[in-house]
């Protein structure tokens, strides 16, 4: 293929993601499943050429930066907390989806070796962490199995590619020794651990010294790559020593990176991620052709053909499912939720089970078959056939089936009162670390400090106002405030026309103000869905008082006398817990409910709004 055919080839793609992506959105569909469509459909069009994915291409050119980008925006909390499920699925369950697939293919690809067969087990086994992260967060999935099906497929790829390799290894005549692969899998993943580590350390130590963050950003850009090449040269496993680097500088970030840097490298890797994911999944579908094609030219009939990829795909989603619920139940036993105090129901674990999509590592591990395999085109076409039916069948009814099950989403009124209370604690800290301070303040620069955290606070609390037709103090400031902003840079923009200021100076001003707009707190999305949940709630904080104050019924019409007696407009209001004074927050302008615990030392109070319930701890700045 010639430079000019290659360059129309990478354009096409990447318009073709951008499109298809585009009208996903707006017809409210998954773009995967569309991308994968119009794949399809192109690989039949004459004049698109055929594209055929190289093991090499995808395992060294896309798997790093994809797992790197997931690991890195991946909790280390919530992995370490999951992380026997974690183990349980992307080990046992791959081994046992190995096995268990192997006997299908061996049972219907007539004079098939046990070891290929075991081969095309290990290809199709492991899920993938693109299609899990696209699908589950897009519907909305508790955030523990979103978080156990990314810790999931960052590992499982490195089980199935050292199983893959074992199977290819007996079927080239080396034999098989279970010990030999026990001692190889560990090999493969302690080295790997080993060099994550390292690739770490190094990694971090330049990030002390680094400044300015677009080389920052350009150090993160070779991360991946330098820990998979390493870790592959060594003989270790690349896909842990990518997932381990990734996971440890995500979580040392705040610690390693200055501010600008750590926001430039996350605006980075969203941007490589968004265009790499969605390109897997246009590839995917543009391999249709060929591979039908291959196997079509076969001695297999299309019966057997049909038969054996739909028993294929049967079995990914059957086996996964009978994993599950025994490694519950019987190795697991999951405790109380931290947060909300109880036991993951058995929707949780079906769902789970049922989020067993698989992705483009599928289709690359494929093209590790030898070309001189007996049934190798069969093969890859039931590679083809597992990516697409576990993408449609599963990733399709996914949601209808969490709606079914009633499986909660995650709810934002929750995560706005644990927002809102997290910045009242990090203000807490902030304003010790302010009367600590020795300093000389002629021009009242301490009482706009203290102004501008309390307007930030007010801003999160603000956010639980769930009155559809009241506008709070921080959207009236952002609405007014993006106005003004835009008559700036209209401005701007008219005096760069001039010639009169030079140009950097001008996108200095035009950056300053970008990064204005950029921070106010334009909250209407998150408001409307406020709306729609109301639900009791923790948010991981709590304390003596508390426990000691039981939820009372709040007055249904509140009023603020105190706001009535001084010609004052209250924005929230809020209810004492001890002698059930009725007052309003603190981004009304009287701030008559903090006044009342100063002048009471009443330590709990309760939101007096419709559709919210939760309480507030003056004393210890906390929320239940």
């Amino acid at each position: 293929m010639a430079a000019v055919e290659i360059t129309a080839l990478l354009c096409g793609l990447a318009v073709g993601v951008l499109v298809c992506t585009w009208v996903a959105g707006k017809a409210d569909v998954p773009a995967p499943f569309l991308l994968i469509l119009v794949g399809v459909a192109a690989s039949y069009v004459p004049f698109v050429p055929d594209v055929e994915l190289s093991k090499d291409v995808v395992l060294f050119g896309l798997l790093p930066p994809l797992l790197y980008a997931a690991a890195q925006s991946t909790s280390l909390i919530d992995f370490k907390a999951n992380r026997r499920p974690i183990l349980l699925l992307s080990v046992g369950l791959v081994a046992f989806t190995t096995l268990g697939v192997g006997w299908v293919a061996h049972q219907m690809l007539p004079g098939i070796s046990w070891a290929i067969a075991f081969a095309i087990g290990a290809v199709v086994a492991p899920p993938d962490a693109v299609a899990a992260t696209a699908i589950g967060r897009r519907i909305g999935l508790p955030r523990r199995i979103v978080t156990i099906l990314e810790g999931e497929s960052l590992l499982n790829d490195a089980t199935a590619l050292v199983a893959l390799g074992t199977a290819l290894a007996v079927a080239d005549g080396d034999g098989f020794n279970p010990a030999t692969v026990g001692l190889d899998f560990l090999l493969a993943a302690g080295g790997g651990i080993v060099v994550g580590l390292v690739v770490f350390k190094v990694v971090a130590a330049f990030r002390r010294h680094l400044e300015d963050p677009v080389l920052d950003s350009a150090l993160s850009l070779v991360v991946p790559f330098a820990a998979y090449s390493i870790g592959e040269e060594l003989h270790a496993s690349g896909v842990v020593a990518v997932v381990v680097a990734g996971l440890l500088l995500g979580h040392k970030a705040p610690i390693l990176q200055t501010a600008q840097s750590r926001i430039a490298e996350r605006l980075n890797w969203r941007t490589i991620a968004f265009v790499l994911e969605n390109t897997v999944f246009l590839l995917i579908g543009l391999q249709a052709r060929s591979i039908i094609d291959g196997a079509g030219n076969g001695s297999l009939s299309w019966g057997r053909i049909v038969a054996v990829c739909a028993a294929t795909l049967a079995a990914c989603i059957v086996l996964r499912l009978l994993w599950v619920f025994p490694a519950r139940y019987l190795i697991i036993r999951p405790g109380p939720d931290p947060l909300t105090g109880h036991r993951p129901p058995w929707t949780f674990t079906f769902v789970l089970g049922w989020a067993g999509m698989r992705g483009v590592v599928t289709l690359a591990a494929a093209f590790v078959i030898p070309a001189d395999t007996k049934y190798r085109e069969v093969l890859l076409l039931m590679a083809f056939t597992v990516t697409a039916g576990t993408l449609f069948i599963q990733g399709l009814s996914l949601p209808w089936l969490a709606r079914r099950l009633r499986v909660p989403r995650p709810d934002p009124a929750e995560d706005a009162l644990a927002r809102a209370t997290l910045l009242q604690q990090a203000g807490k800290a902030a304003l010790h670390r302010l009367d600590e301070l020795e300093f000389e303040d002629s021009q009242g620069v301490v009482d706009l400090i203290r102004q501008r955290l309390d307007q930030r606070n007010f801003a999160a609390w603000e956010r639980l106002s769930t009155v559809a037709d009241r506008e709070s103090p921080s959207e009236l400031y952002s609405r007014i405030r993006l106005s003004m902003l835009e008559a700036e840079r209209a401005k701007v923009l008219k005096i760069r026309e001039t010639g009169q200021v030079d140009s950097e100076v001008v996108a200095d001003v035009l950056a300053l103000l970008d990064v204005e707009e950029s921070m106010l707190d334009v909250a209407t999305e998150e408001r409307q869905e406020l709306q729609e949940y109301s639900t009791q709630r923790r948010t991981g904080y709590t304390c003596a008082d508390l426990d000691h104050y039981e939820v009372v019924e709040t007055t249904p019409d509140p009023v603020c006398q105190r706001c009535l007696d001084e010609g004052l407009e209250w924005v929230s209001m809020r209810q004492c817990l001890e002698c059930g004074n009725l007052a309003c927050c603190d981004s009304s302008i009287g701030q008559h409910a903090t006044k009342h615990f100063q002048d009471s030392t009443h330590p709990v109070m309760e939101t007096a709004e419709p559709d919210e319930n939760w309480r507030w701890c003056f004393v210890h700045h906390a929320t239940a």
